[in-house]
């Protein structure tokens, strides 16, 4: 059985810890696509040119514990504007998407580029001011010396590249479902994302 479900969204949105929900309910593999693309930056952090980075990503380079630091996610977004890394990461969220079993996938792009006949799309969004607190939240709680005034300066950034930057930028697809979290819970936006996925699978 091949079934997807596409969920987009800009950062901190809850994108993540939605399909990560969606995924453990209906049994499906689960792959968060920004990871690809920050593993890409670490790896140009350390030292490489961005597409041969992407081109050598293996597995194993997702299990970095320094991926969620705020500094590769700044060199994550820097590399997705560049079309010759997104093409090289493109063939591997394809296939995982159309895995047996059923996949959930999170990003960007997913429902627009990667996977545009998936049979469920998502767009999780919330405002920047919501999405900046929960980011400052957590990395706060990490024990990351940050203030939601930069924080917020960094969500806001990040929106702009990703939806302005020319390959595949931050858009909702025209048939997804749009799904605003700023005044949800977690549990609450966990809920409406898996009504829609029951469905679209009735």
């Amino acid at each position: 059985m091949r079934f997807t479900v596409a969920i987009d969204g800009p950062a901190a949105a809850g994108k993540g810890t939605i399909s990560k929900a969606v995924a453990v309910n209906f049994g499906f593999a689960h792959l968060d696509t920004g990871l690809l693309y920050r593993a890409v930056g670490a790896k140009v952090i350390a030292g490489m040119v961005p597409v041969a980075a992407a081109q050598t990503l293996d597995p194993d380079d997702l299990e970095n514990a320094r991926l969620r630091t705020p500094q590769v996610a700044q060199a994550a977004s820097e590399v997705a504007v560049i079309p010759q890394v997104r093409e090289s990461l493109v063939a591997f969220q394809r296939g995982f998407a159309r895995r047996d079993g059923g996949a959930v996938l999170d990003g960007r792009d997913i429902g627009t580029v990667i996977c545009p006949d998936a049979e469920v799309k998502l767009f999780v969004t919330a405002s920047p001011d919501c999405r900046a607190e929960r980011r400052f939240q957590e990395l706060s709680a990490k024990g990351m010396d940050v203030t939601f005034e930069t924080v917020l300066a960094d969500v806001k950034e990040r929106d702009a590249r990703d939806r302005n930057r020319a390959a595949a930028p931050l858009v909702a697809a025209d048939d997804a479902v749009l799904l605003d979290t700023s005044n949800l819970s977690a549990a609450q936006a966990i809920a409406a994302a898996v009504k829609i996925v029951e469905a679209a699978r009735a």
